[in-house]
Formats: structure tokens, C-alpha cells, sequence
């Protein structure tokens, strides 16, 4: 989910006040971009794919953006127009990077020869981008003067243009320390900032330099020339915001988009919830698209969404009384060892099932008993 906070932060203090879930919504919802003060981009999932949604500060309302074939990633404000640049993949497998005309909906792509990730503009006519192939490499190309040149390989999915400067910063992973480092998208200088966080990779920048970082439930700051290391400015004791991916602020940092996957507990609980709701494509949401489901120890029931949706209609039609309540639990980690009591067409049976949730998605299930 999506979160969006109030921001204030003075003399290193950092306050975060009145979240809102902006996106409230049961499938993927990911990348928040600030398009202005009054409007944040994202990437949501609905009907089968991925568009460009976005949410409206004063009213509090989703609209969508795009409407193609396609889904949609990554929506990025392109500098001097009243349009947003996004990854689109089609059916056919096909990925490019288009533009976007908020006016008229009309879409082109941008490149027809490179596909692209994730990207930022650093000029109008300048983008940096995160090229997939063999290893991700960081390429820079000028749309005006039609040349591209390769930073290098083995960099991160963040991209952001420092405030006040004419730099933009990225992840570098040639290294078993990842770090963050500044770029000259003009000579190609590069220079090191700071390494990350352990194994986190999204970042954001407020105006004043400070970087903000998130691992975890902790939310982590660091101002280059001024703190020798990251240091933590906020714990989130919500268990709806249990891992902090992606981050971003608006232009005059008042306002914080984070997002962040919920616990293990919450997870299951959704699971449950669904199924006693009945509601099959809620359900499917809880669970990673390769889910595996077996009997202890290693007797493979089910394997993928689909296999499991054909059983849980199933057995939606043929038990109406079907309920699930969860009796007693054990979390160790991502792990939970739950005891349940679930009832179908009046036989009510005890069981105890070992949970995986990874990203926030039941990814394994193993009953016991």
C-alpha cells in the first residue's frame, strides 16, 4: 500500500502526522511520484493489469490516467509539459518507455530501442535510465542531440536529481556494499556518497540535501557534509507499514509518499478474512503468483495462483458454511505457525499450517496437520 504523510523537519527532527492510505486497494500499488503539490502518481493494478493512477490531495480521490492495452509503470513527470513519462509493457512482452499527454490521453513511445526500467529526467531533453539486459546498466541519452553513452553496470532501481545541484544520484551494486553515488549526466563524473542501508535500495531527497532512506519499520536520514553516518529518525509501530520500499516528498517537503508492505500477521489475517467473505480475488492478492502448498513434509497439493483459485471456488460453491478462525499463532520472522479451526458444511476440523510470506505475499504453505 501507499501511505501519505504529513512532513515536518527541523534541526534534524523529523515529524510524520495524519497518514492516509491513498491507494486502498487489494492488488499491486507501487512507485509514488509527486507530480505537483496537489497530485501523486502511481503505478496500481486493476482488472488484470497495471495503469497509471492518480490521487488528488484537497479532494482525496483516485482517478486513472492511462488507458491502454499496456500496463503501466513508473509514471515520472516530464520537466516543462503537462505530461508523465512511464514504462509500458504490452501483451506481446514488449517494454518501452512512452509519454504521456494528460490532456488528450495520447501516448508515444520514446525510445523504440531500449528497454528501460526505471528512469528520471534530468533536462528535458536528458534522461537517465535503468537499461535492462545482461545487468542493468545506467544510460544516459539526449533526446535532442540523439546520443546515449553507458555510466556503467550493476546499479539500482533508484534515480533522483540532488536539489540544488546539476547532479543525479543512483545505487551502484559492483560491490557487495552497495552505495549510493552522485552523476554529471553532462561529463560522466561519478562520485560516492554514502553506502546504503543493508540491502535497501529506494531512497529520496529532500530540498535541503538530507537524504531519507527506509529499512524495515525505521525510517533513516543522512545530510552529506554534515552526519558521518545514517541515523534513525523514525519507528513505525503500525503493523501495516512493516517493510518501507519506495519513497517520495513533494517540493516543499511537507508531504511524505512511502510504500510499505504489511506484516506477516496482517497478511495472514487478510487470507482469512477473505475466505470467510467469500471473496476469491481478494484472496488471490494474499498470495505470491508462485505460491506452493503442500502436506507435511513435502507432498505438493498446489502450485500457482491459478491451480489454487480452481480450489477455493470450489470449495466457496460446495461449502457455504465455510468458515476459518485462527485459534492461536507463533511468528518467527516471515514465518508463522498458526492454529486454525475451519469449518465446512458443519464439520468443524483442527489444523495447523506453517505460512512463508515474502513481500508481503503468502509464498509457501505447509499443513501439518
Amino acid at each position: 500500500e501507499i501511505y501519505l504523510f504529513e512532513l515536518r523537519a527541523e534541526h534534524g527532527t523529523f515529524t510524520l502526522d495524519h497518514p492516509r492510505n491513498i491507494s486502498d486497494n487489494p492488488g499491486y500499488d507501487n512507485q509514488p511520484f509527486f507530480y505537483n503539490d496537489t497530485l501523486v502518481l502511481f503505478s496500481s493494478a486493476s482488472q488484470n493489469q497495471t495503469d497509471i493512477a492518480g490521487y488528488s490531495i484537497p479532494n482525496h480521490t483516485v482517478s486513472r490516467l492511462t488507458d491502454t492495452p499496456g500496463s503501466e509503470y513508473s509514471p515520472t513527470k516530464i520537466p516543462g509539459k503537462k505530461e508523465l513519462s512511464a514504462i509500458r509493457l504490452d501483451k506481446d512482452g514488449k517494454q518501452l518507455l512512452y509519454r504521456y499527454n494528460l490532456k488528450n490521453g495520447s501516448s508515444k513511445p520514446i525510445f523504440e530501442d531500449l528497454v528501460i526500467g526505471y528512469h528520471t529526467w534530468f533536462t528535458k531533453d536528458i534522461i537517465v535510465a535503468f537499461v535492462l539486459g545482461e545487468s542493468s546498466s545506467l544510460v544516459v541519452s539526449d533526446l535532442k542531440k540523439k546520443t546515449r553513452y553507458t555510466v556503467q553496470k550493476n546499479i539500482g532501481r533508484s534515480l533522483h536529481r540532488i536539489p540544488g545541484t546539476r547532479l543525479i544520484s543512483y545505487i551502484s551494486k559492483e560491490h557487495q556494499t552497495w552505495e549510493i553515488r552522485s552523476l554529471d549526466p553532462v561529463s560522466g563524473a561519478t562520485e560516492k556518497i554514502i553506502n546504503t542501508l543493508p540491502e535497501a535500495e529506494d531512497l529520496c531527497w529532500l530540498g535541503n540535501g538530507t537524504i531519507l532512506m527506509g529499512k524495515g519499520q525505521d525510517l533513516y536520514a543522512y545530510t552529506p557534509g554534515k552526519d558521518s553516518d545514517w541515523k534513525r529518525v523514525k519507528t513505525f509501530t503500525d503493523s501495516a507499514i512493516y517493510n518501507i520500499t519506495r519513497l517520495a516528498v513533494n517540493s516543499t517537503d511537507t508531504l511524505l509518499a512511502l510504500v510499505a508492505e504489511a506484516s506477516p500477521e496482517v497478511a495472514l489475517q487478510r487470507h482469512l478474512d477473505a475466505c470467510n467473505k467469500r471473496d476469491i480475488n481478494t484472496l488471490m492478492n494474499v498470495y505470491a503468483d508462485t505460491v506452493k502448498v503442500y502436506n507435511f513434509p513435502d507432498a505438493l497439493l498446489y502450485e500457482g495462483k491459478e491451480q489454487l483459485k480452481k480450489y477455493y471456488e470450489a470449495l466457496f460453491r460446495t461449502a457455504p458454511d465455510l468458515h476459518c478462525e485462527l485459534k492461536n499463532r507463533i511468528v518467527t520472522g516471515n514465518t508463522i505457525i498458526a492454529e486454525e479451526w475451519r469449518t465446512t458444511n458443519g464439520r468443524t476440523v483442527h489444523t495447523v499450517a506453517v505460512y512463508e510470506i515474502t513481500n508481503g505475499k503468502i509464498a509457501k504453505v505447509t499443513f501439518i496437520q
